[in-house]
Order: C-alpha cells, then sequence, then structure tokens
C-alpha cells in the first residue's frame, strides 16, 4: 500500500532529517487492512534512525505527537484502529518544544 508520510515539529530529526517519506507498506499476515497500528511498528522498524522513545511510547505515539490522517486529526477516526488506504497522506507533528 502507497502511503505518505511526513514529519514534522523536530520529529524529521529521527529519520536522518527527512521530512517527507513515500513508502509501501503491506498488511501483516492473515490481515487485509492496514491499521495506524501496524504502520507506527513498520515506522518503529524502518524509518525512526535514533531514539524512538521520542516517537514512540508503547504500540503509540507519544503525547505531544499530532497525528493527522488525510488532515484528519486521528482521534476522530479511532487512533491506533484506524483503517489506512491507498495514497493516504499520515502527518506527524512534534507539539512540544523546548525553550
Amino acid at each position: 500500500m502507497q502511503l505518505t508520510l511526513e514529519f514534522g515539529g523536530g520529529l524529521e530529526l529521527l529519520c536522518e532529517s527527512v521530512k517527507i517519506h513515500s513508502v509501501n507498506v503491506d498488511p501483516q499476515a492473515g490481515e487485509e487492512k492496514l491499521t495506524m497500528k501496524d504502520l507506527l511498528a513498520w515506522v518503529r522498524v524502518n524509518l525512526i534512525k535514533e531514539r524512538p522513545e521520542m516517537f514512540m511510547k508503547g504500540d503509540s505515539v507519544r503525547p505531544g505527537v499530532l497525528v493527522l490522517v488525510n488532515d484528519c486529526d486521528w482521534e476522530l477516526s479511532g487512533q491506533l484502529d484506524t483503517t489506512l488506504e491507498e495514497k493516504d497522506v499520515i502527518v506527524f507533528i512534534s507539539t512540544l518544544h523546548g525553550g
């Protein structure tokens, strides 16, 4: 499944400073659908190059990371259970900044 992932607010630093990633992610074996939970596990293994604890806590993103699926807050679409479709755009933005 072709997806576009965007990282902002400093999260791109965890992905070798690349903000936009065009990726191809397949559902897990035996599954027909790809969920955000599956995608986050894939991102942790394949894109995050350093300090994954700054992006994820357990199976989800850390508090303070805004997640948008096709410009819609993932909290409105089911968070980890959100089903992804071909060509979806997922944006991760850190709302936490040092001072």
